[in-house]
């Protein structure tokens, strides 16, 4: 096959959802202090968040398989994860 073919490939199957962000290496790297946007640009925009006072809480993937990031004042307080591979 082509390198070109390949590539492409490649490509495709990322955008069918075979590469996604939401991995152990990236939870691993969540860090508590992050910014908001540092956290964005680490696991891509979030699927929900919500608001209440100070306390930002967002989502990212779904009831199965997910990570959680809490922020207080834009940084990072508290993180968890449900079945990530």
């Amino acid at each position: 096959m082509k390198p070109a073919a390949l590539l492409s490939l490649a490509a495709l199957a990322c955008m069918l959802g075979a590469c996604t962000k939401l991995t152990v290496e990236n939870y691993d790297k969540l860090k508590m202090g992050m910014t908001y946007n540092e956290v964005k640009q680490l696991l891509g925009t979030p699927d929900k968040c919500s608001d209440v006072l100070a306390l930002k809480s967002c989502t990212w993937g779904n009831e199965a398989r997910y990570v959680q990031v809490n922020f207080v004042a834009d940084q990072v307080v508290l993180f968890n994860s449900s079945n990530l591979r």
